[in-house]
C-alpha cells in the first residue's frame, strides 16, 4: 500500500480533523460517544472508557465512495535483504471487500476470516538464491594463521621396528603360536602389526596376551584387533615410543578435508595407518565426548570448531557455546556477529545454569518452528528445505527463510548439570531426538556421563562417541557401551571413536589457544551481521503478556502504536515484517506481537503461517489505541 499520512487536529473538545489518503473526515463527540464524518460514511461511536467494550453503527443513507470497493491489501513476505519474488515483483493482491468479517463488540472477540491467496508460483528464469551473499566479501580463514610443527613426520628407526617384529614373533611361538607373515604400519602414537596366522591355528589363542605381549615389548598396553575388517588379518596394536604429533595444520591442508563435499565436515585426526580422518556431523548427529581430565577433550571441541569455521560460511553455521568457567570457549566471543547464537539479554558465550536452561528452551522453540516449516514444506530435512529454498520454491510471505545449522557445544556438562539435573534431562532428551533433522546438533564434553548426570534414554540419542584414556574398564562402558578407552595409551589425544560400530582409534589434532586467537581476530575484522544470530525467545503461561482488569496492559512497548499502524495498514500479522520496517531484532518484534495479540489486533498464531489481522481499517484501529491510552 506504500507509504500513508495521516494527521488529526483538534479544533477544541470535542471536535477533531482527521486528514488521511482516502479523505477528510471529522469526528465529534466526548470520549464515550462521538460521530465521525467522512468520505466513506457517517459513523457512531459509543464506547465505556477503560473496558474496551465499544460499538460503532453506520447511519442509514450515508455515502459509499467506489475506492472503498476497490480496496487493495498486499502482502510482504521478503525474508532476506538480497530475497526478491521469484512470481512477480509485486505478489498478488487481495481485496479487502472480498474478505468476509464477523465483528463482536468487545475487541479481543474480533473475528476475520481471510480467503486464501493464490499459490506462490516458481518463476523459472529467477535467479537462485545465494545465502553468502549477505555477506558477500566474507572471506575464508588460511591457513597461514595455524602453527607450523617440523616434527610432523614419520621419525622411527628402522632397527627399533624390526627388533619390535622379532620381539612380537618370539612372545607368540613361545606360546605356540606361529605365524605365516607380519607386517607393520606407523601411525602418529602407535605401530599397527598385521599378521596371518599359519594353518591350523586358531584366533583365541591371541586372547589374552595382552599383558605379556606388553611385558616383552617393554611397553605399558597393547591391544589385540581379532580381525580387521576387509583384511582377514589380525591387529597387534603397540604404543609408540616417539610419537609425534598431529598438527592442526597438516588434517586441514589435507585432500581429503579440502575436497570434501560433506554438509558440516569435521577433520577430527589421523588413524593408526596415518590417514586424516573426516566425518560428517550432519550424518553424526549429536557428539558425547569424554575421557579422563587432561587427556584432550576441550582440545577436541577446538579441533571442532575450527574445522567449521574453516569450512562454512557465518550466513551457513551457527554456534551455541555454553561454558561454565568461560576459558576454554570464551575465546570466541569476538566473532559473536559472524559465527554465534544466543538470547538477547545474555552474553554470546553462556557460562551461568539459569541462562542455560533458557537457550535451550529457545532451541527448543526454534526447533518446532523449523518443523512447522519443514511440514509446509513437504520435505523430511533441513538439507531438502533449504534445496528447495534457494530455488525460490518456497513463499518468504509464509515465514520461510534460510535455515543455518546451529551446533550446540556445552563444555564441562557435569558442572552445568549441578542442581539442574532434571530440566536439563527434560530439554536434551527433545533436543537429541527431533532436532537433528532440522539441522540442530549437540556436541557435548563431560569427564564421566554416569546416569544420575546424563541418562540413558538421553545418552542413547548420542548416536557418535569420542572417548579419551579412562582408568578403568566400566568407564569404557559408560562412555563407548564397549571395552577399550582403558587400553587407551597415556599420550594426550589418543581417543577412540565410535558410531555404533567398532571404534576406531584416532590421534585428535592439536590445535593450540593463540591459534584459536588468531583465526578469531582474523574472522572478527571483517564486516559482519549488526549482531549475533537471534534465537526466538521463550515465554511461559506465566510469563505471557496479559490484560490486567482496568483494560491496560503491564510492560508496553513503546513501538507498540506504530507497528499496530503497520500491521492494519497492511493487513498482515507477521514478525519479520514488523522487525524489517522498524529495523529492531527478533526477540522485540516477537514480544510486540505478543501485545498486539493481547490488545486484540492480531489474533493467535498458528505454526509459521502470518497471523490473521483482526482489525480492518484505521478508525476501528485508533477506538482500541485510545481505549488503552495509546494515542
Amino acid at each position: 500500500m506504500g507509504w500513508r499520512f495521516r494527521r488529526s487536529i483538534k479544533l477544541f473538545p470535542g471536535l477533531k480533523i482527521n486528514f488521511s489518503k482516502s479523505g477528510i473526515s471529522a469526528t465529534v463527540g466526548t470520549k464515550g460517544a462521538s460521530v465521525t464524518m467522512g468520505p466513506n460514511g457517517t459513523y457512531v461511536n459509543t464506547s465505556i472508557p477503560g473496558t474496551g467494550i465499544y460499538r460503532r453503527d453506520k447511519v442509514p443513507g450515508s455515502c459509499r465512495s467506489k475506492k472503498q470497493d476497490n480496496n487493495y491489501s498486499t502482502h510482504e513476505g521478503i525474508n532476506k535483504k538480497n530475497y526478491q519474488p521469484s512470481n512477480d515483483s509485486e505478489l498478488t493482491p487481495v481485496k479487502i471487500s472480498e474478505i468476509k468479517k464477523e465483528t463482536i463488540r468487545t475487541v479481543h472477540t474480533i473475528s476475520v476470516t481471510r480467503p486464501e491467496t493464490e499459490p506462490f508460483v516458481m518463476n523459472p528464469n529467477a535467479e537462485p538464491y545465494y545465502p553468502r551473499l549477505d555477506l558477500a566479501n566474507y572471506k575464508f580463514p588460511t591457513l597461514d594463521l595455524l602453527k607450523h610443527y617440523d616434527n610432523d613426520s614419520l621419525e622411527i628407526e628402522e632397527k627399533e621396528q624390526e627388533a619390535n617384529k622379532y620381539r612380537l614373533i618370539k612372545v607368540l611361538l613361545d606360546f605356540g603360536i606361529e605365524l605365516e607373515t607380519i607386517s607393520s604400519t606407523i601411525g602418529p602414537t602407535t605401530i599397527l602389526y598385521e599378521i596371518t596366522l599359519a594353518p591350523g591355528i586358531h584366533r583365541s589363542k591371541l586372547a589374552g596376551l595382552e599383558e605379556d605381549i606388553a611385558f616383552s615389548l617393554g611397553v605399558d598396553s597393547v591391544n589385540i584387533i581379532l580381525s580387521i575388517p576387509n583384511k582377514g588379518t589380525i591387529g597387534i596394536v603397540v604404543p609408540n615410543k616417539r610419537p609425534y604429533l598431529v598438527s592442526m595444520e597438516s588434517v586441514l591442508s589435507s585432500r581429503k578435508f579440502a575436497e570434501s563435499d560433506m554438509e558440516l565436515p569435521i577433520a577430527l585426526g589421523k588413524t593408526q595407518t596415518n590417514e586424516t580422518f573426516v566425518f560428517d556431523l550432519a550424518q553424526s548427529p549429536n557428539i558425547l565426548i569424554s575421557g579422563s581430565t587432561g587427556k584432550g577433550k576441550s582440545i577436541a571441541l577446538n579441533v571442532i570448531l575450527t574445522s567449521l569455521l574453516y569450512k562454512k560460511h557465518p550466513a551457513e553455521v551457527k554456534f551455541v557455546l555454553m561454558d561454565p568457567y568461560g576459558v576454554e570457549l570464551g575465546i570466541y566471543e569476538i566473532i559473536k556477529r559472524h559465527f554465534l547464537a544466543s538470547l538477547s539479554e545474555t552474553h554470546a558465550v553462556i557460562t551461568n545454569s539459569s541462562d542455560v536452561i533458557s537457550t535451550l528452551n529457545s532451541l527448543c522453540t526454534e526447533m518446532e518452528c523449523r518443523m512447522m516449516l519443514l511440514k509446509d514444506a513437504n520435505v523430511k530435512s533441513v538439507q531438502d528445505y533449504n534445496y528447495q529454498f534457494t530455488l525460490r520454491r518456497l513463499n518468504p510471505a509464509k515465514g520461510h527463510r534460510y535455515l543455518p545449522y546451529i551446533v550446540v557445544v556445552i563444555d564441562s556438562y557435569n558442572t552445568l548439570a549441578m542442581g539442574n539435573e532434571d530440566n536439563l534431562t527434560q530439554h536434551l532428551s527433545r533436543l537429541t531426538k527431533f532436532a537433528r533433522v532440522t539441522g540442530i546438533h549437540l556436541v557435548i564434553s563431560s569427564i564421566r556421563p554416569t546416569n544420575d548426570v546424563l541418562p540413558s534414554e538421553v545418552k542413547s540419542n548420542f548416536a557418535t562417541r569420542i572417548s579419551f584414556k579412562v582408568p578403568e574398564m566400566i568407564d569404557s562402558q559408560v562412555i563407548l557401551d564397549c571395552n577399550g578407552a582403558e587400553l587407551l595409551s597415556s599420550c594426550p589425544g589418543d581417543m577412540l571413536y565410535r558410531t555404533g560400530s567398532d571404534p576406531i582409534r584416532i590421534q585428535c589434532a592439536f590445535v593450540d589457544t593463540p591459534d584459536v586467537k588468531a583465526l578469531c581476530q582474523y574472522i572478527s575484522r571483517q564486516p559482519g551481521y549488526p549482531d549475533a544470530y537471534p534465537l526466538p525467545e521463550f515465554l511461559n503461561q506465566n510469563e505471557r503478556w496479559a490484560v490486567e482488569g482496568d483494560g491496560r496492559i503491564d510492560k508496553l512497548d513503546p513501538m507498540l502504536a506504530e507497528a499496530a499502524r503497520l500491521v492494519v495498514v497492511n493487513q498482515s500479522g507477521s514478525t519479520s515484517l514488523i522487525q524489517r520496517k522498524f529495523s529492531i531484532g527478533y526477540n522485540r518484534a516477537g514480544r510486540l506481537m505478543e501485545q498486539l495479540e493481547a490488545i486484540g489486533i492480531v489474533g493467535k498464531a498458528d505454526g509459521a503461517k502470518p497471523r490473521p489481522v483482526l482489525v480492518t481499517d484505521e478508525v476501528q484501529l485508533d477506538l482500541i489505541l485510545e481505549t488503552y491510552n495509546l494515542l
